[in-house]
């Protein structure tokens, strides 16, 4: 993947990478706006978030043509701790 482009988020500079005709916005880019020192905190808590789940699990639902939803129910089951 390339990164060949930036864009500034109140005033971190935000990495965009470009692979395959799609553009990735850098999570870890955006986490260092929060918390510098403690970026992979940041995404650890933002991935145990229950509408992070739900929303990754919709997003593979409509753009992964392998996804194996049955798999994915064990992810929703933590949530519901």
């Amino acid at each position: 993947m390339a990164k060949n482009k930036q864009l500034q988020v109140k005033g971190v500079d935000v990495a965009i990478l470009t692979g395959q005709n799609t553009d990735f916005i850098s999570l870890t880019d955006l986490a260092r706006y929060k918390d510098d020192r403690h970026k992979d905190d940041i995404i650890k808590n933002w991935l145990r978030n229950r509408n992070t789940i739900e929303m990754l699990g919709l997003w593979e639902t409509l753009n992964n043509p392998d996804f194996k939803p049955v798999e994915f129910d064990g992810f929703n089951e933590i949530k519901a701790i």
